[in-house]
């Protein structure tokens, strides 16, 4: 497997490190944004009280996003190197990394919100 082989539809490693990069830098961009927008409007600590729950919530549901996005990179970068050196054989993840990849998803399944649409 190479840096430029599909991973999955429309996704190559490399797209999925570029996103993490990018999502990173949008999310800086847009915390700055935000402080920036809210701090006229904080007068007083009773007001700061209210706010600043919500920019933390808001900066720790990022955080989970974005590390399920790097230990799906891991992932690969893993059957990456086990492909390079497997003589031919497949990608093997240990039970241990199955469950990582899978606390990951229900981590990430909790914190998204419930639309309706269930595909």
């Amino acid at each position: 497997m190479t840096k430029d082989e599909e991973i999955f539809k429309g996704k190559t490693f490399s797209d999925l490190m570029s996103d993490i990069y990018s999502n990173q830098k949008k999310k800086d961009r847009q915390i700055k944004l935000l402080i920036a927008q809210l701090e006229p409007m904080v007068k007083s600590l009773d007001q700061a009280a209210v706010v600043v729950p919500l920019i933390k919530e808001y900066l720790d549901i990022s955080v989970k996003n974005d590390d399920a996005l790097i230990k799906l990179a891991a992932i690969v970068q893993r059957m990456m190197k086990d492909s390079a050196n497997a003589d031919g054989g497949g990608y093997a993840l240990s039970e241990d990394e199955k469950r990582q990849l899978m606390d990951a998803i229900k981590e990430v399944e909790k914190d998204l919100p419930n639309d309706g649409d269930d595909e």
